[in-house]
C-alpha cells in the first residue's frame, strides 16, 4: 500500500464534501421571463412568474403612467432611467414591476430578482446577461440599507459612479420604504452647518442622499382613502366574479380596520377571502 494512499483518500472525501456544500452553478435556462439570483448557483428561472396585470392596479394611474412610459422606452432601445418606488406598504409598488414585465415580456423584457444580501453579486450578475438581445430590469424588493452594510457599493457603482458604465440592456428597478434607503437618525442634523442663507447639510446625509440620487426616476405611492380603498376590493370580487356582495362594504372596511391599513394588498387579501366564503 502507498503510503500516499490515505492523504489521497482524505482529500477525495474533503473534495467531495466542498462539492455538497457548494453546489455548481447551473445552466441558465433562457426561455423564461423572470429569473431569481441564487449565489453559487447561478440565474434560475422562475417558472410561475406572477400573473399580475396593469388592468389589475387601481388607484395608481399616474405611478403607472410615469412607470410604463419608462419602461416603454427601454424596450424600445431608446433612453431611459433606473427607478425607485417609495412609499406606503402594500400600495402596488412592487406588483407594478410584475404587470409591467408581463405587459412587455414578448417584446424582449425579462426580469431579475435579487435579494439585497445578494447585491454584493451585481458585477456577477451583470456579466451574466450583458450582451443579450432581451432587454433586463435587475430588481430588488424592500431595499433600505444600514450603515456600511454590504451590496451598498455596488449598487451606486451599477446606478452612477465607475470608470466604466452599465450595459444598455441593463436597468434597475427598486422598491423601498425609505426615500433614500437609509435610516435617518436626529444626531445627523448636528452635522448641519450654516453659511449665511445657505444650508450645507453633513457628510453623513449627503452620501445617504447620493444612493437614491442614482436613480433617475423617483415616484411615490401614497396611502389609499377608504372610498380608493373600496374601489380595489370591488374590482379584485370582479376579478374573483363574485355575484353576492351584499354587505361587502362594512365588512371590507372592518378587515381593513383589523389589519390597520387600507392598502391595495389589504383589499386583495379580502377579496380572496369573501371569494372564498361566497363561492364555497
Amino acid at each position: 500500500m502507498n503510503d500516499l494512499d490515505p492523504l489521497l483518500a482524505m482529500m477525495e472525501r474533503l473534495l467531495a464534501t466542498m462539492e455538497h456544500a457548494f453546489p455548481k452553478k447551473l445552466e441558465t435556462d433562457w426561455e423564461g421571463i423572470a429569473f431569481r439570483w441564487v449565489k453559487s448557483r447561478g440565474l434560475l428561472r422562475v417558472l410561475h412568474p406572477h400573473d399580475i396585470r396593469l388592468e389589475n392596479l387601481k388607484g395608481i394611474d399616474r405611478q403607472i403612467g410615469l412607470i410604463e412610459d419608462n419602461t416603454r422606452q427601454f424596450v424600445n432601445g431608446l433612453p431611459a432611467n433606473n427607478v425607485l418606488l417609495t412609499g406606503a406598504r402594500g400600495t402596488g409598488k412592487s406588483s407594478l414591476v410584475k404587470a409591467l414585465l408581463n405587459r412587455y415580456s414578448d417584446r424582449g423584457l425579462r426580469l431579475v430578482e435579487v435579494e439585497k444580501k445578494d447585491l454584493v453579486d451585481l458585477p456577477e450578475i451583470i456579466e451574466a446577461i450583458e450582451g443579450r438581445k432581451e432587454r433586463f430590469v435587475i430588481f430588488c424588493d424592500d431595499l433600505s440599507f444600514d450603515q456600511d452594510e454590504g451590496g451598498y457599493r455596488e449598487l451606486k457603482v451599477v446606478l452612477d459612479g465607475s470608470v466604466s458604465t452599465a450595459p444598455e440592456n441593463i436597468l434597475v428597478y427598486a422598491t423601498s420604504n425609505r426615500r433614500h434607503l437609509m435610516p435617518e437618525y436626529m444626531s445627523e442634523n448636528l452635522e448641519t452647518k450654516y453659511l449665511g442663507d445657505e444650508i450645507h447639510p453633513g457628510e453623513t446625509v449627503e452620501e445617504k442622499v447620493s444612493l437614491s440620487e442614482r436613480f433617475g426616476l423617483w415616484v411615490s405611492f401614497h396611502p389609499f382613502d377608504q372610498e380608493g380603498y373600496l374601489s380595489i376590493v370591488a374590482q379584485w370580487l370582479d376579478h374573483f366574479d363574485v355575484k353576492e356582495r351584499r354587505g361587502f362594504r362594512k365588512a371590507a372596511l372592518q378587515w381593513a380596520l383589523d389589519r390597520g391599513s387600507r392598502s391595495g394588498r389589504v383589499a386583495w387579501q379580502f377579496a380572496r377571502d369573501w371569494a372564498g366564503k361566497k363561492k364555497g
